[in-house]
């Protein structure tokens, strides 16, 4: 065999990626710092289409416009799924040298990805009718939601194939690969934001237009920059993609991350909902203080996402020693920059509060609780790092029940602790959640790995 070729055998195994592998700081930093990056663009975007609608000097469009991104929110948190069970899947058939397999697994997710967009076209006008139901933002504020919602609507499925290719892209430990889609997607989009919106006089339809021709460029350029590095020896034919075997799988693996994904939305809905009962300059508090989260959230889901590769990758090679290192170093990243994050937070918080905000009474109250907003990235980094072990590891149903059980815990801990310390104790809540649903996760883990390996 020359030098630098590919031991490839008929069923489309090859060395690429196999075996065993030596975890290094650098390879997690290859995949953590981009996806970083790339996730840091989402936020810009989301300042830009504010700043956009806002220079047009009318609350009403902004207001339609904040209503319009909660609806779709609600919906596209249901499809998160197709991201992470393509990602470990494909991860895990990178680990065993097999690119038919990870073939494969791309073109299920895309068929589900386009069809389910497809459907959430066909169902538009219901889920608009259900989120101003649920939303109940007046009329004049629900008609510019109207016109925003019925062209972003559009770009459902090029927003849900994205989905697909950045789980696969990152399946495969491509992460600058996914950087520069992220920056494409996001670019376009605020580009024509900013011209659609603002120059050519478009307004809310002109950024919904932003958006929809954006996720389209992404789809586009990403679906061909996947599709063009396909070994064709390995292409899995139409009865393979079809195998009832792995649609169950995949399908078993969406479902409980959906779950997942949904009841973690229903922990913030719920601390938004309870801290109503706090006046709105308290609640506005708490939605300037959640930043800090966020913030705290960009890196370590890049982590998280190089956890899942990893891992992923050392479950099908076969290899537990990756496994075991995988785990140990990203666990010391995830903790020392939550650890410095959480000091930061706790020396210049409330300068980053001043910085967000500039009513008064809205900084006096969040100083406060400033501590606690400080405390959810050392709380969560182990549950941030757990989900990235738990999807490049395809433990997907003990995921959907450790984050059951946390849920639980943390509906106990708000009616213990609300009534009688207040928005102290709905912070201290959602520090206990975090931090619970980590150690439930971690807990799983030397079991559900000793069981991986030994069947292996």
């Amino acid at each position: 065999m020359q030098a630098g070729s590919i031991d490839r055998d008929a069923s489309g195994l090859n060395a690429e990626g196999a075996g065993a592998f030596h975890v290094t700081n650098r390879l997690i930093l290859s995949i953590a710092v981009p996806m970083t990056l790339g996730f840091l663009t989402t936020p810009l975007l989301g300042l830009v289409d504010t700043a956009v609608v806002g220079r047009l000097g009318d609350a009403t469009l902004l207001a339609g416009l904040a209503v319009g991104a909660v609806v779709f929110d609600l919906i596209f948190v249901t499809f998160n799924f197709l991201r992470s069970a393509t990602t470990g899947l494909v991860a895990q058939a990178y680990g065993r040298g097999n690119r038919r397999e990870e073939q494969t697994v791309f073109w299920r997710s895309m068929i589900i990805a386009l069809t389910a967009g497809v459907a959430t076209i066909v169902l538009s006008p219901l889920l608009l009718w259900a989120g101003l139901m649920l939303l109940d933002p007046g009329e004049a504020v629900a008609d510019v939601t109207r016109t925003y919602f019925l062209w972003r609507i559009l770009a459902a499925p090029a927003s849900l194939a994205n989905y697909a290719i950045l789980g696969y892209v990152l399946g495969r430990g491509q992460a600058t690969l996914g950087l520069l889609l992220q920056t494409l997607i996001n670019g376009v989009n605020i580009v024509l934001s900013i011209t659609l919106g603002l120059y050519v006089g478009w307004g809310v339809a002109g950024v919904a237009i932003a958006t929809l021709t954006g996720e389209m460029v992404g789809a586009i350029v990403g679906f061909a920059l996947v599709v063009s590095r396909f070994d064709p020896t390995a292409r899995p034919t139409w009865r393979e993609i079809a195998e009832r075997a792995g649609l169950t799988r995949l399908f078993a693996l969406n479902r409980d991350i959906m779950i997942r994904s949904f009841v973690l939305l229903a922990v913030f809905l719920v601390m938004t909902r309870v801290g109503t009962a706090f006046g709105p300059v308290t609640l506005a508090a708490n939605a300037v203080l959640m930043t800090i989260f966020l913030v705290a959230g960009y890196y370590l889901d890049g982590l998280a996402n190089a956890a899942e590769q990893l891992i992923g990758r050392a479950i099908g090679a076969a290899y537990r020693p990756a496994f075991e290192r995988a785990l140990k170093m990203t666990a010391l990243w995830s903790f020392g920059l939550a650890a410095l994050t959480t000091l930061g937070f706790f020396l210049f918080g409330n300068d980053l509060v001043d910085l967000l905000t500039t009513a008064p009474d809205v900084r006096a109250v969040a100083y406060d609780y400033t501590p606690w907003a400080a405390l959810t990235a050392i709380t969560g980094a182990l549950a941030f790092l757990m989900d990235g072990v738990f999807i490049g590891a395809t433990w997907s149903r003990d995921m959907r029940n450790m984050m059951l059980a946390a849920f639980a815990i943390y509906i106990a801990a708000l009616c213990a602790f609300v009534p009688f310390f207040g928005n102290h104790g709905l912070w201290a809540a959602l520090n206990l959640f975090l931090l619970c649903r980590g150690l439930l996760l971690l807990s799983r883990v030397p079991r559900r790995s000793a069981q991986t390996f030994a069947a292996q």
